[in-house]
């Protein structure tokens, strides 16, 4: 049996609820299906460049923020071998994160859907193999990332919500496995959001819109990334999901996706 790859991209900026839906999109998906996290990339606490103008680490700036050889070469192994790399470690069970339940229905539907998509393939001697990457600077790097992931997805959220969820986050856990075995946290100093983490998201993400804060996609990625915009009440993480689904399912029907 022939095996088809195919790999979703989930970005997003810090707190827009990419890893979460990342996670509920793999619910649905065929047994096997794996989740990438680019946070398990992030450099050790000793590598994180200070800002310059306002002396405090900077965690999001894009060249720095994610240790991209080891992120690309991961990648690149999945391209060739539809698996992660044996040594390969997350420690994304030690976040802590907002739970936004789906509408039973709604999930229900969708695991159909991804089944019955998933039994057609096999009808015709191919296996899917599904992946998805989630990452705050996912896009940022066109070359060795963006245009190696089949299915793009980005969840432009306004500022004022980005903020209020930042602030109410407050500690992460070091992602590092040096520094998380050690029990290492990171709590935002004051005006992080405003200072660090918002000018770095807009940095992140020019190249790929006209204007990064309304979503208005410049018009050589209006056919390549599918913008979701969530809004404010628990039940728009049904709707985020289920419009997610519906473009992921579309664009696998459309051919996306790579023989292995």
């Amino acid at each position: 049996m022939r095996r088809r790859l195919v790999i979703i991209g989930i970005g997003g900026a810090s707190c827009s609820g990419k890893t979460l839906l990342a996670k509920h999109v793999r619910s649905v998906l065929p047994s096997g299906s794996t989740i990438l996290h680019q946070d398990d990339f992030a450099p050790p606490i000793d590598q994180v460049p200070y800002s310059k103008k306002y002396g405090v680490q900077d965690w999001d700036d894009p060249p720095t923020c994610i240790l991209w050889d080891e992120f690309r070469a991961t990648l690149k192994y999945i391209r060739i071998h539809g698996t992660l790399p044996n040594l390969h470690t997350s420690h994304d069970h030690l976040n802590k994160q907002v739970e936004l339940e789906l509408d039973p229905m709604v999930k229900e539907a969708w695991r159909i859907e991804f089944q019955r998509f998933n039994a057609e393939m096999n009808g015709e001697g191919v296996e899917v193999v599904w992946f998805i990457v989630d990452g705050f600077v996912l896009y940022w790097d066109q070359q060795d990332v963006v245009d190696k992931l089949d299915i793009r997805i980005f969840l432009q959220v306004p500022h004022d919500l980005l903020k209020r969820r930042r602030e109410e986050r407050q500690v992460y856990v070091l992602q590092n496995p040096d520094d998380a075995a050690a029990g290492g946290v990171w709590s935002d100093p004051p005006n992080y959001f405003e200072e660090i983490v918002y000018p770095a998201y807009i940095k992140a993400h020019e190249h790929l819109f006209d204007n990064v804060e309304t979503g208005q996609l410049k018009e050589r990625w209006t056919d390549r990334l599918q913008v979701v915009r969530p809004r404010e009440g628990a039940e728009e993480m049904t709707r985020v999901f289920g419009e997610s689904c519906k473009g992921i399912i579309e664009a696998c029907r459309q051919g996306k996706g790579t023989f292995l």
